[in-house]
């Protein structure tokens, strides 16, 4: 047998093996991304600015999985700040350890790089992922995720022929930096300069109000052919109308779950909203046509500017588009008509989802609410001489000690378990103040928006039940007009000024889970909490552990050791499943050389 030189190169080489194998012998497969966050200068409205790409791409890239695949994305921070990614919409069943906000991970420092490792359990859709922390989403960072449909589940409609991808967001020319400096300031931030189409500016439809020479993006189709659109308003804080002229929106999904199919020739998406539609091209291609992406809910005679604008381009069309954009809706002052395109929305419970059962066979509609909470958000106001947002008058302070890290460190004070179930009559303040969920309870939460503004809300961790929708002031009567039926589930829902919307939760899914107003301006003044959901009997087997890779911070920062490249032994101490498979493939090479 020939003597086994155990160099370095073989042992990275070993541990390739082992990895590998691992991967290869696991029940569902793996996929995996690099992602170096940095900055680079653009001019999508053409003013050069810094934005953040990762791997050079501004947006950034398609996170392409199939349902049950694990999903191991390596980040490095590249930025001259502290980084942490978060996945909306994307469940982290019992591992919450991975969801990328502060209420449960450590940010990552700069130079410091991180390993995103989660499966994508029971899910489908269409999501994107984006940067958590300080506006920095207002910067880029985000990108498209997609969930596929095993080859075992038929999906609900044809298979198109074709699958694009738009991410749609109002957009400043002020970098992340500078808004959040005017919020800290007291200032509101303004209207944007523009919405970007993928990261791309508006077509040039008016001499006007659009500059010559700004990239746009060009959507090349068929005749005759089917393609499925995912649309995502990645944006900072303005709602969007989304058309394509001469072209219907057949709706079919939202944030992982397949509605019931309605045509529509316009389509409200809201701040951290995804949505899919088939569109057909069955126009006769006398020109190009626009794809549109405009502000909604505001003054759009001043907020004209405020409008993406992208081409519908056929293979066989006769020339570009020309003359005025399809035409919003008319109905910015009838507020009653606003409301009834969301609340038509309804799930196809026929329908296969992730599983092969449909999706309506979960009967909410019969099942007892446990605990009750209104979240009544306000205008901005003054607390300790800052401006601050607010849920039942309480502007959330991050701990300095995520939530469950706390827990299991026996940290004391980083939080307390007293958010109020409904507004209360007292001094708006500032706190690091928690839902104590009930594990297996089933939730309602009214939003109740008594701001100004259109407001959507997300709930990490989870889809619910949208199944009510109204304006006024909530009360207990309003539940005789819910959907018990056939809600949609999804994980973002907008919130009318001067409205409610009610969801409903089965709260299955332990950990720490951040409820949040998804408009960054409002996020970063503080209007959110978290859901703490433990099953008190916990054995393991519904809450992961903390990974070996689990970065610390606030009281628990000397545990921290500082980060480099990795070693071997690091390699094998943040994946203990690995020591295994490596001790085999260092048998086959002894007995094999």
């Amino acid at each position: 047998m020939a003597f086994f030189k155990f160099s370095s190169t073989s042992f990275f080489l070993l541990i390739h093996i082992a990895l590998f194998s691992s991967f290869s012998l696991a029940a569902d497969p793996t996929v995996s991304y690099d992602f170096k966050l940095s900055y680079i200068t653009v001019s999508p409205l053409g003013v050069p600015q810094k934005v953040i790409a990762i791997n050079g791409q501004f947006p950034g890239p398609l996170v392409n999985a199939t349902t049950n695949n694990n999903v191991v994305i390596k980040v490095y921070n590249d930025l001259d700040e502290d980084l942490l990614l978060t996945w909306p919409g994307i469940q982290m069943r019992r591992n919450s350890w991975q969801d990328g906000v502060l209420g449960t991970n450590c940010p990552i420092p700069p130079t410091w790089d991180f390993n995103y490792t989660f499966q994508v359990k029971d899910q489908i859709g269409s999501f994107f992922y984006f940067p958590s922390l300080n506006l920095q989403r207002a910067s880029g960072g985000f990108g498209p995720f997609v969930i596929n449909n095993r080859p075992v589940i038929q999906i609900p409609f044809a298979q198109p022929d074709g699958d694009f991808t738009l991410l749609i967001g109002d957009w400043y020319t002020r970098n992340h930096t500078a808004l959040r400096a005017d919020l800290d300031s007291g200032k509101d931030l303004g209207m944007p300069d523009g919405v970007l189409i993928n990261g791309k500016g508006p077509y040039r439809y008016n001499t006007t109000l659009v500059p010559d020479g700004l990239p746009y993006e060009t959507i090349k189709v068929d005749p005759g052919k089917t393609y499925r659109f995912r649309v995502h308003n990645v944006g900072t804080s303005t709602s969007l109308n989304f058309r394509i002229q001469g072209h219907n929106l057949l709706l079919v999904e939202t944030e992982g779950y397949y509605t019931v199919q309605q045509n529509y020739t316009s389509f409200d998406i809201h701040v951290g909203q995804s949505s899919s539609f088939l569109v057909t091209m069955d126009q006769n291609a006398t020109s190009d046509y626009y794809i549109v992406a405009s502000a909604r809910f505001v003054n759009e005679s001043i907020w004209q500017k405020v409008s993406g604008v992208g081409i519908l381009q056929y293979s066989n069309s006769k020339g570009p588009a020309t003359g005025p954009l399809p035409e919003a809706p008319s109905d910015i002052y009838n507020q009653w008509s606003a409301m009834n395109q969301p609340k038509a929305i309804r799930q196809n419970t026929s329908a296969s989802g992730a599983r092969p059962n449909p999706q309506g066979s979960y009967h909410y509609g019969s099942i007892n609410v446990t605990d009750t909470y209104i979240l009544r958000s306000l205008p901005p106001t003054t607390i300790d001489g800052k401006l601050r947002a607010t849920l039942n008058g309480i502007s959330f302070v991050n701990p300095g000690t995520p939530i469950r890290l706390a827990d299991l460190n026996k940290v004391k004070g980083s939080y307390k378990l007293d958010f109020p179930s409904a507004p209360l009559n007292r001094t708006f303040h500032r706190d690091t103040s928690v839902i104590n969920a009930t594990y297996k309870g089933f939730i309602e939460i009214i939003l109740q928006n008594n701001d100004t503004r259109m407001q959507s809300f997300h709930m990490n961790g989870y889809s619910f039940f949208v199944v009510g929708m109204d304006w006024g002031i909530w009360s207990e009567n309003s539940r005789g007009s819910y959907n018990k039926w056939d809600a949609i589930s999804r994980s973002t829902v907008e919130v009318y000024p001067g409205g409610w919307t009610a969801v409903l939760a089965s709260l299955d899914n332990a950990g720490v889970w951040n409820l949040r107003v998804e408009n960054l301006d409002r996020w970063y003044l503080g209007q959110e909490t978290y859901m703490r959901i433990i099953n008190p009997e916990e054995n393991g087997e519904t809450e992961m552990p903390p990974p070996n890779n689990v970065l610390y911070c606030g009281a628990l920062a000397s545990k921290q050791q500082d980060q480099g490249h990795k070693s071997g032994a690091s390699i094998l101490h943040d994946n203990p499943n690995l020591f295994f498979t490596l001790l085999m493939a260092l048998c086959a090479v002894f007995i094999f050389s």
